[in-house]
């Protein structure tokens, strides 16, 4: 039992490095990236950019500077930064859905291209496990214990926030449904009223041509 607990424990430490590690991405001078998170309301969430140094032999070039802004599903901005090489933002999320962090840079002649180090992280991720840390063998193993709650809260959290989104597209679906029952019912009726309509009117027509 010991065993699988430290396995398991082992486990989700490696879900948890692999999950952290950075996105790594060029961006060019006069051009605009954009990356797009889906955070649940109420989750702390975290992000640090910088510029890699195409040279570590020699400090960063000035030119190498960026424009970033971290905006909500409804727009508002949350982080502004211009002419920046490294920055970090962190912020608890106020409502459900996907929010934007875009980087851009102003154009340049000649054209620039720039390596941006961009570690965005949220829920159980975004936690600073190196000062909930303490030294001694038994307390790791305490700490890594929380790892594996604080991971079984948040997947139990967002299986509720699944099926809450499910529910919520099921009554779409059913109002979907609904709404073009309707309109097939009245697309129906108006196929058949113009029918009776034009019989009506060639019956009358004939009628006064005494054909019929």
């Amino acid at each position: 039992m010991i065993l699988r607990s430290v396995i398991m424990v082992v486990v989700v430490v490696g879900i948890l490095s692999s999950a952290s590690q950075a996105l790594r991405f060029e961006l060019q001078s006069g051009h605009t990236k954009c990356i797009s998170e889906d955070i649940k309301s109420n989750s702390m969430t975290v992000g640090k950019y910088h510029v890699v140094n195409p040279n570590e032999a020699y400090p960063l070039p000035d030119s190498l500077k960026f424009a970033v802004r971290v905006t909500s599903p409804q727009g508002n901005s949350l982080h502004t930064a211009e002419k920046v090489q490294t920055g970090q933002f962190a912020f608890t999320a106020a409502e459900d859905g996907d929010y934007m962090a875009c980087f851009w840079a102003e154009d340049h002649s000649p054209q620039i291209i720039m390596t941006v180090d961009f570690d965005w992280r949220s829920g159980v991720q975004a936690k600073d496990w190196s000062n909930v840390a303490k030294k001694g063998q038994v307390d790791v193993m305490e700490l890594e214990l929380k790892k594996l709650y604080d991971t079984v809260t948040s997947i139990h959290e967002e299986m509720f926030y699944l099926r809450e989104r499910e529910e919520e597209m099921q009554a779409l679906n059913q109002a979907t449904t609904s709404k073009m029952f309707w309109l097939s019912f009245l697309s129906l009726f108006l196929c058949l009223s113009v029918a009776g309509i034009q019989f009506w009117h060639l019956k009358t027509f004939f009628e006064k041509k005494k054909l019929i």
